[in-house]
């Protein structure tokens, strides 16, 4: 009887100076920059590493010696080595293959190509790196960051994320902070972090319904929020993952390539560094627009201006797109602008005139932006960090998990299902299949704890889900739902959703451990990040390998017929590459294989498909 397969797809701090504590930090990893802000005298504030910003570009270089560069120093990279500096990594944070298939070919860099559910990869040369671990080397490099300005060791964070990410993409960025040495402590929305750092909902206050307008450099959301008590509540999200200050520097780079091509260069956006020179400088150009009612500049030797007014006209649309965002989160909501309370500003885009004056009107009230738009989110997690030192007692915390609740995967992985610090009571499920051929029967083991192998974590039960029709591998749909009561009982049920077959537990997770026990796994979970996280590595690339290596033979053997012995062999010989590299410790070398696999044996599976089409409208069967 097999264990249910992993569905792929899917302190105190010191505020009076004169003695050193634990410092917890709020970081706001974002998809164009990230930052890290502390608590002193009260007072949330960003670590800045000089005068002008406390911005670190949220960008990953790899040098030809395989020598990792972070913030501005990768940054340079971008126009030289496209291929080898990763940037917008957030944007692939708990997705597959399938979700950025629609993106994928708008970035410089390789995200591996597969028809699958698998976790995204991006390709650096001859190694494969995960969305987790790019976004560990950008969170390790603000915690030496912040190390080397404060003076002193960080190791317990808040992390903020986009309020839609889901539970894939919030447990990838809990991953992403254990794997650079942090323990993340909450992860909290970033509109709730904005709010926060404005003192909204913080004390006993009236209920209030706020609008937070986030406007970055890659991504829009707008959020509609209710607060009461301390408690924040989300009642819609909107946006656009594609729309941002990005899209102002397209626009601008879009009017002036007109000129230059009239002026000598009608190949200019056929050369790749150009057009990343072209919107610097159109990056340049809607910074000082900001404050100026015009802009100069040269390129190539050509005189390039453009004034506030045209600057308006060319992204009154992308403006307007905000704007119905804003209109549906407020249909979602059940919600008219007159019931908002306030608007809080975010982003570094929010800076335009235009943006600031267009959202001032939609809502018929002015905004909240006297805090610097690109420090907001940062200063609130601070202060959430802050209320979890136990430093604010006017604002009230939900009781949450102590540990991570999940079931066993094949290969002994842990798959988090209900992550630490859920909310209590709360609710969370995801759906499985079948690795075996007319399975029966499945069992369901449940473990708590923060590693990555459950052989770490504590085992809270098990059960098994008997009589399930048989059907080939893949084709049932188990869903496994995990409910904790305000007592910390858990209901574990698994259902088989064609069938309706089901089968349930209630488990007591806290029973029988201790605090003391609790901290112990927590501080071996930090201890031991990286080589569980390499270990998981190692076991996901093994899992896709096995399942590739069982379609790829079945696939030989039902279409031996329309393949000729060139194509069997090099399969075949590929196949076993494949089998060799599954035996071995190199996850890389595994991935390199299911690659070359993969790459030839598409144009064969896409014939296969017309031939057995063609025999099904003949009336024949294949």
């Amino acid at each position: 009887m097999a264990t249910i397969p992993i569905d792929i797809k899917t302190g105190n701090i010191d505020n009076d100076n004169s003695s050193q504590t634990e410092l917890i930090v709020g970081i706001d990893l974002g998809t164009t920059n990230s930052l890290v802000a502390y608590m002193r005298d009260g007072a949330p504030l960003c670590v800045r590493v000089d005068e002008s910003s406390a911005l670190m570009p949220s960008i990953v270089h790899f040098t030809a010696d395989n020598e990792v560069l972070t913030g501005e120093a990768a940054k340079e990279k971008l126009l030289i080595e496209p291929s080898r500096t990763i940037y917008s990594v957030k944007r692939l944070m708990g997705k597959s293959y399938k979700d950025v298939e629609g993106f994928g070919h708008k970035l410089a860099y390789s995200i591996i190509d597969e028809d699958s559910d698998s976790l995204v990869k991006i390709r650096v040369g001859d190694r494969f790196f995960t969305p987790i671990e790019l976004s560990a080397q950008i969170l390790r490099a603000l915690k030496t960051r912040a190390e080397a300005a404060l003076g002193q060791t960080i190791s317990k964070t808040v992390i903020t994320v986009p309020a839609y990410f889901n539970d894939n993409q919030r447990q990838a960025t809990r991953d992403a902070g254990k794997l650079a040495g942090l323990d993340v402590l909450r992860i909290v929305n970033e509109p709730t972090a904005a709010a926060l750092a404005y003192g909204i909902g913080v004390g006993a206050e009236l209920a209030q319904t706020i609008a937070v307008y986030d406007l970055g450099g890659g991504t829009f959301d707008i959020s509609i929020l209710q607060i009461q008590d301390g408690i924040f509540e989300v009642l819609a999200t909107n946006g656009d993952t594609f729309l941002g200050g990005d899209d102002f520097d397209k626009a601008i780079s879009k009017h002036w390539l007109t000129q230059l091509q009239h002026a000598g260069f009608p190949d200019y956006e056929q050369d790749k560094s150009r057009l990343q020179a072209l919107r610097l400088a159109a990056e340049a150009a809607k910074k000082a627009l900001s404050a100026s009612a015009h802009y100069n500049t040269t390129l190539e030797g050509v005189a390039l201006e453009l004034s506030r007014e045209t600057f308006e006209q060319l992204i009154q649309p992308l403006v307007q797109r905000t704007l119905e965002c804003c209109a549906n989160a407020l249909k979602d909501a059940k919600l008219s602008t007159t019931q908002i309370d306030k608007v809080v500003m975010v982003g570094g885009s929010t800076r335009t005139p235009l943006v600031k004056n267009a959202v001032a009107q939609f809502f018929g009230k002015p905004v909240f932006d006297e805090l610097n738009p690109d420090e907001v989110v940062a200063l609130g997690a601070a202060v959430q960090a802050d209320i979890l030192a136990g430093n604010r007692r006017d604002l009230l915390l939900l009781d949450v998990t102590p540990l991570s609740l999940g079931i066993e995967t094949v290969g002994g992985l842990m798959d988090v299902i209900m992550p630490r610090n859920s909310k209590v009571p709360g609710k969370a499920g995801r759906q499985y299949t079948t690795s075996v051929d007319g399975q029966k029967n499945l069992k369901v083991s449940v473990y708590q704890g923060e590693r990555d192998l459950v052989a770490h974590n504590r085992k809270l039960g098990e059960f098994t889900l008997r009589g399930i029709p048989p059907m080939p591998a893949g084709l049932p749909k188990i869903e496994v739902v995990f409910q904790l009561d305000a007592d910390g009982i858990l209901q574990v049920k698994a259902s088989e959703l064609r069938s309706g077959v089901e089968q349930q537990i209630d488990i007591r997770p806290t029973y029988g451990i201790s605090e003391e026990q609790m901290a112990l796994m927590l501080l071996d979970s930090i201890a031991h990040a990286e080589t569980d996280m390499k270990a998981r590595a190692l076991l996901e690339a093994r899992n896709e390998a096995n399942n590739l290596l069982l379609s790829g033979r079945k696939f030989l053997e039902q279409n031996a017929a329309i393949l000729d012995d060139a194509e069997k062999a090099a399969t075949t010989s590929l196949l076993d590459q494949l089998q060799v590299s599954v035996a071995g410790e190199d996850k890389d070398l595994i991935l390199a294989n299911i690659e070359s696999l993969n790459a030839y044996t598409a144009p064969l599976a896409h014939r296969a498909l017309d031939y057995n089409i063609q025999l099904a409208l003949q009336g024949q069967k294949a």
